[in-house]
């Protein structure tokens, strides 16, 4: 039977007479659970029961309980609440990068603005962690200690080991597909294979023949399923594929790979670079090698960046919908913590837009 309590008749009033425990006002002016409990005439494990989402109260008693949490502007403390129920509602989100890669990369922006939306319509803050793969690391051992309720893990390579150690302490949701898979494992990606396959045939269906292609590391998922995705449409279309270079997901490691292309005997009429940050170092070079896009060489990016737009051509890329993603995968998560039953993947699809650095046709050669 639950127990909504009574009080003593000679039990301390305000001023305005209500009842009041006993002058349990704390003493920074917050309201107490305990004065919560004097003004809805139950006992205190029923406000906490309430506060806690639980359903062994009765109607008589939840009504009372929230009306006195109106009334009074109850907020419940987070600490306590974390005490009683061992939740810490926090959610860390990892990104194993350095920081001037997080912070110079507009798609962790989108990434994180996407989770940020999602978490700010829960009772969950959110922690960000850029983390290394030392053995020591203080983000790992943090992470494993209790400190937070599960983690989003985005952008990891095959060295990242640490993961390992995190995912076996808390629950975990992937930011692309994991790079050891697992069969429990939950992870939202985005279609890659699908997306380098498409800017391939694009690129066939505008007349080009001879076409390069500046990847990411093949470390990363990402960097080997868009190369994958290439490979199938220049296979199906009877086409070798010419130089592919390591372009790491960054403009300067796109401005190195793009020399390195120019530097091989064979110029390609056509380029799918693999992220629009590697896309803008590698036109830097082109502009400097006094070679036009998109009418000596065609270029195709990928993201649909900021940075797309703000580069001369501007680009014709492969969308991926980063802040889509973003939410999905801290709904995932959110899912996985209130013991709910969210899908273990989810795929979304990528889209080609079309701008200036790809000619209609290609020219004759």
């Amino acid at each position: 039977m639950v127990d909504i309590g009574t009080r003593p008749a000679n039990e301390p009033r305000s001023a305005d007479g209500t009842r009041s425990a006993s002058g349990t006002r704390s003493a920074n002016g917050t309201v107490t659970i305990e004065e919560v409990a004097a003004v809805a005439g139950v006992s205190r494990s029923t406000v906490s029961r309430v506060v806690n989402g639980s359903t062994s109260v009765s109607p008589a008693a939840l009504e009372a309980v929230n009306r006195a949490i109106s009334d009074l502007n109850y907020v419940p403390n987070r600490a306590a609440r974390s005490l009683a129920t061992r939740q810490t509602h926090a959610i860390a989100l990892v990104v194993p990068e350095e920081t001037t890669r997080f912070f110079g990369d507009p798609f962790f922006a989108a990434i994180v603005s996407g989770i940020n939306s999602r978490i700010n319509r829960s009772d969950y803050v959110l922690n960000l962690f850029i983390a290394s793969d030392d053995p020591g690391d203080k983000t790992t051992s943090y992470l494993r200690s209790g400190s937070v309720d599960g983690a989003i893990i985005v952008s990891h390579h095959t060295s990242d080991t640490f993961i390992d150690r995190i995912a076996a302490a808390v629950p975990v949701v992937f930011g692309g597909r994991p790079v050891r898979a697992r069969e429990r494992d939950y992870y939202v990606d985005v279609d890659n294979v699908r997306g380098g396959r498409e800017v391939a045939e694009f690129l066939i269906g505008r007349g080009y023949r001879r076409i390069a292609m500046i990847g990411g590391p093949l470390t990363m998922p990402a960097g080997v399923d868009r190369l994958e995705g290439f490979r199938q449409a220049l296979d199906a279309a009877g086409l070798e594929p010419g130089r592919i270079e390591d372009g790491n997901f960054t403009a300067d490691g796109g401005a190195l790979a793009m020399e390195r292309i120019l530097a091989a005997p064979e110029r390609p009429e056509a380029l799918f670079i693999a992220s629009d940050l590697m896309a803008r170092g590698a036109l830097a070079i082109l502009a400097r090698a006094g070679i036009r896009v998109p009418e000596d060489m065609a270029i195709v990016g990928f993201d649909d960046s900021p940075v797309a737009t703000s580069v001369s051509p501007q680009l014709t890329t492969m969308r991926q919908p980063s802040f889509t993603q973003g939410e999905r995968m801290a709904d995932v998560l959110l899912d996985l913590l209130a013991d709910r039953d969210p899908p273990r993947v989810t795929v979304l699809n990528t889209e080609l837009v079309v701008r200036d650095s790809v000619l209609p046709a290609a020219p004759a050669r």
